[in-house]
Parts: C-alpha cells; structure tokens; sequence
C-alpha cells in the first residue's frame, strides 16, 4: 500500500530544491509546489502521532489500519513490543547543525516521562541509524582522550573556559581510564559561565583567523566558523574539540546507541530509530536544553571515528542490511539493476521502504508505479517484486529486527 508521510519543516532543513526531502516528496507527489524559501528537514514514514503516514488508497492513518489487521504486523512483533509499528523511518536533509545531544536508555526514557511528561513526552528508547545519501558530517561519540589533551595544550582559550580542577588531570594523565576525566571536563564546558563562552569563542577564532597552523586544530577551523555562524556564542561550538568529527562518504552509516553525543552538522541521510521521539539537547538548538541530565546520562568512553562506523551484511546480490543490537528496527538496502525483477527477502515483520532514485513497479498483489519519493508499506511475511526499467532502483526498507 501506498503510503503519504509527512514533512517536518524544522528551521535546520536544507531550503527549497537544495533539500532531497523537498526533491522526493515532489517527485511522489506532482501536485506538491516547493517553495525555496522554506526549509523542508525531515520526511517521516510510521505511526509516530506527530507525523503519522496515510494509507493513500484507504484515506485513512496506518495506525487505524494496523488496529483491525493485526496481521499486517505479525506475531512476532505484537508478542515482543508495545506499539504495531516498533521503528520511524525518516528522511533528513541538513542545513546547519543540530543540537549536541544523545538519548536514553530505555529505562531512563520510562523515568524522564514519569517525572517531566511535558518535556519527555513518551517512555521509548531512541537509538538511531544513520545512512549517507550525500556527503555527510556529523559530530559522534568522544575523542580520544590523548586528542582532547592536545587541544587543551594548544588552544589556551579552551584552558580559559574549562576548570583548572579539571585542566590539570587531564594533562597529567596517561593511557588509562580516562572516563571520569572526561566527563568532568564535559561538565565543566557546559556548565561554564555564558561570558565566559563567548569571550573564548571569539578570541580564538580572532587568533586561528591570522594564523598559519598544521595542527589539528585548524583543520577544525572551517566548522568553528560556521557553527559561530549559526549559533554565535553557543557552548556546542567547542563540541568538536571533544567529539569525533565525522564526514561519510553515500552509503557510509553510524549507530547511535543510547547515551552516545552526537550532532548532525550537514547532508542528506536515512535515518531510522526505535518509534521515539526523545531527545536530551545541551547545545546548538534554541530548544529546551537539559545540561544536568545530558551530563549525567553520557557514554565518556572514548572512540576512535572508525569505531563510529557502522557497516552492512550482504544479504543476496541485489540487497544489504544494516542489523543494529536492538530489537526495534534495521535497515534492507536494495538496488535492482535496469531491465531486472527482484523479490524482496520474506521478513516476519512489518516493513516501510522508499524508493530513492529509479523508476518501475512494486507488487505484492497490486502494482504500484514507482518513482524517487515513492514510500509502500508491506505487511509482514510478504514479498515485494521490485521491476526497474531504465535506470536502477536503489531503495530503503525499515523491518524490525527480529
């Protein structure tokens, strides 16, 4: 069944046709107009009640139609979750950088709802996938420790804004456990006096600006300035110092496990998470900012980028999967070559897919003409005929990982 999904027009969002969001829905869509002034951030494919789908054909929510077909979802998945549908499937397309931020675990997400319901509006876990469409930046996870160290020797302005009582460890340590460090040093950043912040920020841009350096730092540069740019003043423009800054190549992914920093800074990806929408910011975003929780919930382990990574299984020649450790969902990559028919792998769950370039026909009892922006729900233990005619057809499906 077809499905119409709704786009989330957050201030961050590429704007107009620059947007592969914008491009997708009106490729779906020819009655959609795109207006370049506006920004177009997120295409979301699910149940989620702040952007659920319609079954195009029925005129009606997914959700409704889940309730009376419980065989749409299959056993397997109405034994093991709470909801018809466990995983949100999403387009983004990134303009200027999202918040610093990480999610709960499952059990701390029961307790933020609990105790602040107006702010944690649902009990759900969050981890996320990530998979590159276009060139992709984003900020993932800590340093390692020994990189942090060097900024901190290098940049006297980040000396200046972080606690002596913090400053001092930091530089005397050696290659052991350096969480506890790391977190006190994260504290002592987002929790420094605003002045502070913006005195050091413009210092060192002012001093990187005249300098010539082949240090780490100034590779940096180029960021600090345009994260300044967008958000003057804010704490999250010193986060890559401290987080690992990652730029994917298409097809390259990350997992975003719970409690594990990240920011999003540029790109266009797919994106898909457990059925959640929540989120513990601290920097980079004009939302609520939750610094105490964000501190205190935090994964200081420190990673090296390639242990950001996150690579697919091939499945069959015509598809791969990215199989995060969580139940909620995973990724099937399919891609059918010019002239070629492909059956989708039987799964025992529900499952969202949408065609991302290529044009043909999908059928499971009825065909479907297809086309980028095209997004089809497949009920469980059904098998999708993929046809493609003159170009390939390159799609995205959600499944639960079960």
């Amino acid at each position: 069944m077809e499905l119409q999904c709704k786009v989330q027009n957050y201030e961050w969002g590429k704007l107009g046709q620059d947007s592969t969001v914008a491009k997708l829905v009106a490729s779906a869509d020819s009655s959609v107009s795109i207006d370049n002034a506006k920004p177009y951030a997120e295409l979301w494919m699910g149940t989620h009640p702040n952007g659920p789908s319609i079954i195009i054909e029925r005129d009606i929510p997914l959700s409704e139609y889940l309730k009376t077909n419980l065989d749409a979802v299959g056993p397997d998945v109405r034994k093991k979750f709470d909801v018809l549908v466990p995983f949100l499937l999403k387009v983004l397309s990134v303009r200027k950088a999202l918040s610093v931020q990480a999610h709960p675990t499952k059990e701390h997400a029961e307790e933020l709802h609990k105790t602040f319901p107006d702010l944690y509006k649902d009990p759900n876990h969050k981890p996320e996938l990530a998979i590159a469409l276009t060139p992709f930046e984003g900020l993932c996870g800590f340093r390692p420790i020994s990189e942090i160290k060097d900024f901190i020797i290098n940049l006297p302005e980040l000396q200046q804004i972080l606690s002596q009582d913090v400053v001092n460890p930091i530089l005397n340590s050696g290659d052991g456990d350096c969480t506890k460090l790391l977190k006190d040093a994260f504290h002592s950043l987002m929790s420094c006096d605003k002045n502070k912040i913006v005195n050091g920020l413009e210092s060192l841009l002012n001093r990187l600006q005249t300098e010539e350096s082949s240090t780490q730092s100034s590779l940096l540069y180029s960021l600090l300035k345009r994260l300044h740019s967008d958000y003057p003043g804010d704490v999250g423009c010193w986060a890559p110092y401290f987080m690992n800054y990652m730029q994917l190549i298409p097809g390259q992914a990350i997992f975003l496990k719970p409690n594990l920093p990240h920011a999003y800074l540029s790109g266009d990806c797919i994106e898909c998470m457990a059925c959640s929408d929540n989120v513990v910011r601290a920097g980079l975003t004009p939302k609520h900012i939750d610094v105490a929780t964000l501190v205190d919930m935090l994964d200081y382990n420190s990673y090296h980028p390639s242990e950001m990574l996150f690579n697919p299984q091939i499945e069959d020649p015509n598809s791969c999967i990215w199989r995060p450790p969580v139940p909620d969902f995973a990724v099937v990559k399919v891609r059918v070559a010019p002239g070629d028919s492909y059956n989708t792998i039987v799964r025992p769950s529900p499952s969202i897919m949408i065609i991302i370039s290529g044009s043909g026909e999908a059928c499971d009892t009825e065909p479907i003409l297809i086309r980028p922006g095209v997004v089809i729900f497949l009920k469980a233990s059904r098998q999708l005929t993929l046809t493609s005619t003159e170009s390939y057809i390159e799609a995205y499906q959600a499944i639960c990982n079960v």
